[in-house]
């Protein structure tokens, strides 16, 4: 509920404080007396655009500061300010144009400003504030009207599940698309070192070898050397120590003391022998291909390169392989989740179509029941001929089905024509002021129990308007007001005989400077002001009539 409205260096008002109370609230006052300001002030605080020649002449700044109290914060948007004890909405405009914005003395950007104040309160004659202008909202009163909650929550969930699939297929996608390529890639690599049956050893044995290879022809003349020394050429080695060894047997025959001798170098002669054995194998050994030594350049190469793509050590390069080996084996899986997937998606996709179709046909029942109700009530409001409808449109999607969302198939629109032959046009193409607060009447008076608005500002609901569809729209506000806080600026007496608190605006002069003045009027003053409207004049006779008017209506 809006509890008070200050407004300071604005248009022709210096400070004014006006106080409002629960249910219909009427404003009055002679034309000019400065109901618009209040209203234009109330915009600037709800996040409207700012103009700097609004500013109070010879001012460096103007302000206005909107109490509010709230039951219910749910509808707000949320923007990290507590507002338990309440919110309030200040917006200063300085004589250059530039305006700040604050919401419990919290600076805001003015378009959080306005998301807040689009919240809050609907004036019903400016077209940027008028939550019933937006499809959405249209769409949501809809709903709410039908009792609709259920549905809408189903389509809501299916499409949160379905998009949740639809991600995950996408992302499977991928994956499996980026999952070929890495299996090839694995192949490759896996057969690659498979093929080269690596031992475990292979690359010590192989740089001996090649150490032998390089160096082939000084081993064989080494090796060919030490044979003939030790056994092959005359005066060898073995023939040297065979005739020592005879010689010492002769001796020992004479002096047994070279026994000793004898038995020290016997053995060596059946060593030298071996000695010139193995030699010879050497000697054999070294008598290679000498392309041998390309074949074990080119297995070492191999190695390395195998090395440097897959580790530092033939272990590392085997493990590798493992891992890529397992790898593999999950890789292939994903073609499995996808499938599953897309199994699960096609279910859901088909759900959702249903629960999808199941809520535009309620809504379009639904809307067949608030056509009926709102035409019945334009009549009483002095729409006789005009004419209201609901549209439920639909726009293609994928291979010309309904687009689905969240909120359904349905983009919901209402539609209205003043006049009989003019095409029903969306109520945001209605150019009248009056008419449009009045068609919102309609639907508010029809919508009172299920619309979440908390504040509702009528202006120029009235215009071109009396009698008994005056009497009627008081009616309309009145039961309005039991769900809602109202304002309502008027120069209909029938209208403003059913306010709960009737405020007067009256322009004074005040040392030389015009000046506005707000006043909640007591029981008398009441009825004197609806005499006023009644007659132009407070007379007996119009004060009586007032009287029994405010009776009637009480």
């Amino acid at each position: 509920m809006l509890r008070e409205l200050r407004i300071r260096n604005l248009a022709i008002i210096d400070d004014l404080t006006v106080r409002f109370g629960p249910g219909l609230n009427i404003l009055t006052g002679e034309t000019g007396a400065g109901k618009s300001i209040i209203v234009d002030a109330l915009g600037l605080a709800l996040g409207d655009r700012s103009q700097s020649d609004f500013v109070k002449s010879g001012e460096k700044e103007g302000s206005v500061q909107a109490y509010f109290e709230l039951d219910d914060h749910s509808a707000l948007p949320d923007i990290g300010i507590d507002a338990s004890d309440g919110l309030v909405l200040r917006r200063v405009i300085s004589a250059g144009g530039k305006s700040r914005a604050y919401v419990n003395d919290t600076m805001v950007t003015s378009q959080t400003l306005s998301e807040i104040g689009k919240a809050l309160v609907d004036i019903l004659s400016q077209h940027e504030h008028q939550s019933l202008l937006r499809t959405d909202q249209q769409r949501t009163l809809l709903d709410s009207f039908g009792r609709l909650h259920e549905e809408r929550q189903r389509v809501a969930s299916l499409f949160a599940g379905v998009k949740a699939l639809r991600e995950e297929r996408d992302v499977l996608r991928d994956r499996v698309r980026e999952r070929a390529h890495r299996l090839d890639l694995l192949q490759f690599q896996t057969e690659e070192i498979t093929s080269a049956s690596l031992g475990a050893s292979e690359r010590e044995a192989l740089e001996e070898e090649r150490k032998i290879l390089a160096n082939l022809a000084k081993l064989h003349e080494l090796s060919d050397a030490a044979y003939e020394t030790i056994y092959g050429a005359e005066g060898s080695v073995t023939e040297q120590l065979s005739r020592v060894i005879s010689l010492l047997r002769e001796m020992s025959s004479f002096d047994a003391s070279a026994e000793e001798v004898l038995r020290t170098l016997e053995p060596a002669l059946p060593l030298a022998d071996d000695a010139a054995l193995s030699l010879r194998g050497y000697r054999d050994r070294y008598d290679l291909d000498p392309g041998r030594l390309e074949v074990v350049e080119d297995r070492l190469e191999l190695i390395r390169r195998l090395q440097k793509k897959y580790g530092d050590t033939i272990e590392a390069i085997l493990s590798y392989r493992d891992a890529a080996l397992e790898e593999m084996k999950g890789l292939e899986a994903s073609d499995e989740r996808l499938a599953l997937v897309g199994q699960d998606l096609e279910a859901k996709e088909g759900e959702l179509r249903a629960a999808a179709e199941e809520l535009s046909a309620k809504r379009k029942k639904t809307g067949q029941k608030l056509e009926r109700l709102v035409m019945q009530t334009l009549k009483d409001l002095a729409f006789g001929n005009a004419a209201f409808g609901i549209g439920l449109i639909q726009e293609a999607g994928e291979g010309g089905l309904p687009c689905i969302g969240p909120n359904g198939m349905d983009r919901v629109e209402f539609l209205f024509s003043a006049n009989p032959g003019e095409p029903l046009k969306p109520l945001s193409k209605i150019i009248s002021g009056g008419e449009l607060s009045r068609v919102m009447l309609s639907l508010r008076s029809i919508l009172a129990d299920v619309d979440s608005m908390p504040v509702l500002i009528f202006d120029e609901v009235d215009a071109g308007i009396g009698g008994r569809t005056a009497e009627s729209v008081g009616k309309k506000l009145d039961m309005i007001s039991e769900k809602h806080q109202l304002l309502c600026i008027t120069h209909l007496p029938q209208i403003a005989s059913y306010g709960d608190t009737h405020l007067k605006i009256e322009k004074k002069d005040g040392g030389g400077r015009v000046m506005v003045e707000v006043k909640e009027l007591n029981k008398k003053e009441r009825q004197d002001e609806i005499a006023r409207m009644l007659s132009g004049t407070i007379t007996d006779i119009s004060r009586r009539h007032a009287g029994e008017l405010l009776e009637r209506v009480k």
